[in-house]
């Protein structure tokens, strides 16, 4: 039996719940709206239920003297007591059920279904932790699909970085940890005497021994015992794979293909001596059974170079993951990126990714969809970030993920702390929720439809292009160093934010055109079509393998 009492209005949680104790097996009644103190003690007298359910939603001050009224009838009349009494609402009145000793569970809106069914039974509540499986597959297989929440953390002292993580995972509110390392042990962890100590903790969290992730690992293991992984490195991939593995047993590594190298100045290495390293970074976490992120595409996108190159370099990412054997590919779409381009071009650009990464899959090669906000798209207003999470992941939800990658609202102010953290991903879960219950499909939009049309031949043109600037004799082009390295030298990868560097032409110029990211040509600032593009890299570079593309 069910009754929201005194002045509370509200029956949508009541009806909720006896709709899923009615699915359970149980015979169910609801009183209504307002109902009187009297009055449900006369029902209940009455009817003698096994269960009342109990539901305030207004004020905790209006709540506590209708309690205690209850309270004093049920003291009255012994005839009462043989039953279990159960109460929601909202969680300030909760505290104030809880007090009241009445109730043998009080529900605030925070538990899962499998907990409040499992108290209808009169069974304690699941312990998920410790049937949480550590492999990230099977995680996803027993939570879609719903997806799995992951979230970096890395605060500037190793033990706010250790209690932060603790609290995270005794909270529950994210089921992927992801570690983050400060610059100087991302570069120099084996090679300490390089590191410069003023900056420490620019970054991340400094780590400097194996120890330190050994300790986060056992500060972990509680709460929903989270999967945890970590950044790669920029050097000395392969040692921080084989560190990783053996002590936070990371749930995928992520390695880009070009970056982590002379483009973006987060190592020294040379482009091409990054690219093959990088690849055998792949290779082992393959032959490691460990599934592999290529941390590329968007990368490219950041610098601003255009949806076709970031949608060629998402291609070329999954080609180079299945080539080394990786079995189960992350792939990445990260939307809002760059800043101020539409959602409906957006989405897009992310189905013309999902249809070119999958275009690859096969029995040996499967893609795990993981979307995630823009880092640079959150504003410094938290409570505008917060609105800006929260439509950027309701809108991720039309490709169907497996993980959600939140990225903090705090992130254009601050670093992420563990509260921060905590509330990031509830508001994650309520737009993952909304979402869940049924989403409008964009492939219906035409122009969605033509953009991603449109994409799909530019890019695949640029594939083309792409493999065959390289030497005629190289039998796989889009995994050889060499070429992806000419591709960069010449300009077929490009971005504007690569102005200056050493290996990359930075020529190009991009726009915002119609909600959509294009290169345009600076006299007109109209776009360019992709054929154009590389025939004028083709002039101006007298190549004739360009020329004859």
């Amino acid at each position: 039996m069910g009754a929201a009492i005194g002045n509370c209005v509200h029956v949508g949680g009541i009806n909720s719940f006896l709709e899923l104790a009615k699915g359970m097996g149980y015979e169910v009644e609801l009183l209504g709206p307002a109902v009187p103190i009297r009055q449900l003690v006369s029902a209940i007298k009455l009817k003698n239920p096994e269960i009342v359910a109990v539901s305030y939603r207004l004020t905790p001050e209006s709540a506590a003297p209708l309690l205690g009224e209850l309270k004093l009838e049920l003291e009255k009349d012994q005839g009462l007591k043989g039953r279990r009494y159960l109460f929601g609402g909202t969680a300030p009145v909760a505290v104030v059920a809880r007090n009241s000793g009445i109730f043998e569970a009080v529900f605030d809106g925070s538990e899962s279904v499998e907990a409040i069914k499992a108290k209808l039974r009169g069974a304690p509540p699941p312990k998920e932790e410790t049937a949480r499986s550590s492999d990230l597959v099977d995680r996803i297989k027993n939570s879609y699909p719903l997806p799995l929440l992951r979230h970096h953390f890395g605060l500037p002292k190793m033990k706010d970085t250790i209690e932060g993580a603790r609290m995270i995972a005794e909270s529950g509110a994210l089921d992927i940890l992801s570690l983050a390392p400060d610059q100087n042990a991302q570069e120099s962890f084996f090679r300490p005497s390089e590191m410069d100590p003023k900056l420490d903790g620019a970054g991340g969290a400094p780590f400097r021994r194996r120890e330190d992730l050994r300790v986060i690992w056992d500060a972990t293991r509680r709460g929903n015992y989270p999967l945890l992984r970590c950044y790669s490195g920029t050097r000395d991939l392969i040692k921080w794979a084989e560190m990783l593995k053996e002590t936070i047993n990371i749930a995928w590594g992520a390695v880009p293909i070009m970056w982590y190298s002379e483009l973006d100045g987060r190592s020294k290495r040379p482009l091409r001596e990054a690219i093959a390293e990088n690849q055998e970074a792949i290779r082992w976490y393959a032959q490691n059974d460990v599934p592999v992120e290529i941390n590329e595409s968007h990368q490219w996108a950041l610098r601003g170079c255009g949806d076709t190159i970031e949608l060629a370099m998402a291609y070329v990412a999954a080609y180079n993951a299945r080539a080394f054997g990786v079995r189960d590919y992350v792939c990445q779409f990260m939307f809002d990126t760059p800043r101020g381009i539409a959602p409906a071009m957006d989405l897009a650009k992310m189905l013309a990714k999902l249809e070119l990464v999958e275009s690859l899959a096969d029995g040996t090669f499967r893609v795990v969809r993981m979307v995630r906000s823009g880092l640079a798209s959150l504003p410094p207003s938290q409570n505008e970030a917060k609105g800006q999470l929260a439509a950027s992941i309701y809108s991720a939800m039309s490709l169907s993920p497996h993980i959600v990658h939140v990225v903090g609202f705090s992130e254009a102010d601050h670093v992420a702390t563990a509260p921060d953290i905590i509330e990031s991903c509830q508001i994650a879960k309520g737009a993952v929720a909304k979402a869940l219950l049924g989403m409008p499909k964009p492939e219906a939009d035409p122009k969605i439809a033509a953009r991603k049309a449109q994409l799909l031949e530019e890019t695949k043109f640029l594939i083309e292009a792409i493999k065959r600037g390289g030497s005629r004799q190289v039998k796989e082009p889009l995994t050889s160093p060499e070429v992806l390295f000419l591709a960069v030298k010449r300009g077929l990868l490009d971005a504007p934010d690569l102005k200056g560097n050493p290996v990359a032409l930075g020529s190009i110029t991009t726009a915002i055109v119609n909600g959509a990211c294009v290169v345009v040509d600076r006299a007109s600032n109209l776009p360019i079509l992709e054929k154009d593009r590389v025939a004028r890299l083709a002039a101006s570079e007298e190549d004739l393998d360009l020329a004859e593309i």
